[in-house]
């Protein structure tokens, strides 16, 4: 009686008492590709880092946040999201940290990322508030509105606030129904400024809970769970090794069982933890459990009433951790070289130093820089981490060119830049390897002879090369030429040909242009510069001598 009469007295005060509790909030970072685009001369990811820093610090102590970030680790990939930073209190220094290391690259999976978001806040059970900044529109064939709708419909009290940075008016009106049909605030962030209010009204102002005051029934305590939890997850990389634990990197997805066994229907819940504890109906389920969006398994399980449900996993892999450099003796990573993991029918491509969790065996490892392409296979064991460093041999040339030797400087975005292998085929050609357009750029290229060639107008010139991995060299490429700059008022077609003749008697046509101007770059030689004239007015010719690093001009009347 004694313990009926304090939880009596308990429940009394409990509801005497007003309970205020602060939201679980997501920040859904997009970090695609475009968040390099510039405002007022500033990177948009800089003007993010820098404002989400200074609000944080300002976020009242108790918050619930968690960070969700899309589109930094893979390009054309609509699966690349990541749970940064776990919902909890204490969270803004690891969110600052994690959002100063990204580097954007991908796609813009928003919608996907919006209902992972809701998922992890456990929005049908609890209220849950997602924070989407993004500076782009959905880009993986998904509707943000639909999926609104429906997390709208599902939950229990959930609210999506939208920030468009640095989008149009009308692009804003595309992503705004994923706040509106929440019942969240969409917001048009066109500078730094505008980002602060905005973060600073969803995050640091966030409105807690309302206060609730209900009229409590005092009545017998319903007798305490049997257990806890009735289901408990674990997933470990090898036999006896040890619990992933909070590895994020693990997705469960529970689904109810079918007849047949299979999953079946909408997910029950999903998780992104190695191991974790929940509560379920009884019945039998489905777990569909995946390690870093490969190496799936199905797993079984029955919940019953009063006992502990434990469904687990081997993966029976191991941590891959590439690293492509160009010489054995870089001591850092090239992060412009692409690696590819392909593992068990499924692939990953990343940039740089690239990790993936493969299953143990025989994984192949590709590399690029360039045209540089390496393959190599290595062995991972099951609970290992494999750390490899990928040789893909490749040097860089630096591009420059002048019009003459000990002449002026070629500064032009339209000279063509070609490497080509030194051999020539029996017709007189060499292959192409690589090339880029303008003076003062570079070009990755395998090691070896090769040739330079530039190619202006209608002037060339060429250089052979031989470079060592992870050799650069400034190449300068003489194009040994002129400048001509005709003029010819009146006429509509302006040919240039050389003054000389050949055997037949033919001049050689260098170039032409319709209208009543043209400019060339010519090897230095005598030419001709012939008008053509609209109606019966017969052509008229002009003489022009190019000399190598000069400028000469014709008018031709």
């Amino acid at each position: 009686m004694r313990l009926k009469a304090a939880l009596m007295l308990l429940a009394g005060l409990l509801a005497a008492t007003e309970t205020i509790a602060a939201d679980k909030t997501m920040i859904v970072l997009d970090a695609s590709g475009s968040m390099w685009g510039q405002i007022d001369g500033r990177a948009k990811i800089d003007i993010a880092r820098e404002t989400l820093g200074t609000v944080l610090k300002s976020v009242p102590v108790g918050t619930e946040l968690g960070l969700m970030v899309y589109g930094h680790r893979e390009k054309g990939s609509c699966s690349d999201i990541e749970l940064a930073v776990p919902p909890g209190a204490g969270t803004e220094g690891a969110i600052t940290s994690f959002v100063n290391g990204i580097n954007p690259k991908g796609k813009t999976p928003l919608s996907q990322s919006v209902e992972q978001a809701a998922d992890i806040l456990k929005y049908t059970e609890e209220k849950a508030t997602v924070v989407l900044v993004t500076d782009g529109l959905e880009t993986c064939e998904a509707d943000p509105c639909a999926l609104a709708s429906a997390l709208e419909k599902k939950g229990v009290d959930f609210t999506t606030h939208v920030v468009g940075f640095g989008l149009t008016e009308e692009e804003g009106k595309q992503v705004a129904c994923l706040a509106e049909n929440t019942g969240g605030k969409y917001f048009q962030a066109s500078d730094a400024a505008q980002l602060v209010a905005a973060l600073t009204e969803t995050v640091a102002e966030a409105p807690m809970a309302k206060p609730r005051q209900e009229e409590v029934a005092v009545a017998e305590p319903e007798p305490a769970p049997a257990v806890e939890f009735n289901a408990e997850f674990d997933s470990v990389l090898s036999e006896g090794g040890p619990s992933l634990g909070d590895n994020n990197e693990v997705a469960w997805q529970i689904y109810k069982a079918g007849a047949d066994g299979k999953p079946t229907g909408d997910t029950v819940e999903t998780q992104y933890k190695g191991q974790y504890s929940g509560n379920y109906p009884p019945g039998k389920y489905v777990a569909v459990v995946a390690l870093q969006g490969a190496s799936k398994r199905e797993i079984p399980f029955e919940v019953k009433d009063g006992a502990v449900a434990k469904p687990f996993v081997n993966f029976d892999a191991g941590l891959l951790v590439v690293t492509p450099k160009r010489t054995p003796q870089d001591s850092e990573g090239d992060g412009e070289a692409a690696v590819q993991i392909v593992f068990g029918g499924d692939s990953t491509t990343g940039y740089g130093t690239t990790k993936q969790y493969v299953p143990a065996g025989e994984v192949t490892v590709n590399g690029t820089i360039g045209p540089t392409k390496v393959s190599e296979t290595v062995a991972v064991k099951a609970g290992e981490t494999l750390q490899h460093d990928l040789v893909i041999g490749s040097g860089t040339v630096l591009n420059k060119a002048v019009y003459a030797e000990g002449g002026p400087a070629v500064d032009s975005g339209e000279v063509f830049f070609e490497v080509v292998e030194a051999k020539k085929a029996i017709d007189g050609t060499r292959k192409s390897v690589a090339y880029n357009y303008g003076s003062g750029t570079k070009i990755d290229v395998p090691t070896g002879d090769l040739v330079l060639t530039a190619k202006l107008g209608s002037a060339t010139g060429e250089v052979p090369i031989s470079l060592k991995a992870g050799e650069m060299k400034e190449v300068v490429v003489n194009l040994n030429a002129g400048v001509l700059a005709i003029s010819a008022p009146g006429g509509n077609f302006i040919e240039v040909l050389s003054a000389t003749k050949d055997i037949q008697g033919n001049q050689k046509s260098m170039s032409y242009n319709y209208g009543t101007e043209w400019q060339d770059t010519l090897p230095p030689g005598d030419y001709v510069v012939r008008v053509k004239y609209e109606g019966d007015t017969a052509p008229k010719e002009g003489k022009a001598t190019v000399k190598a690093g000069e400028r000469a001009e014709i008018t031709v009347q």
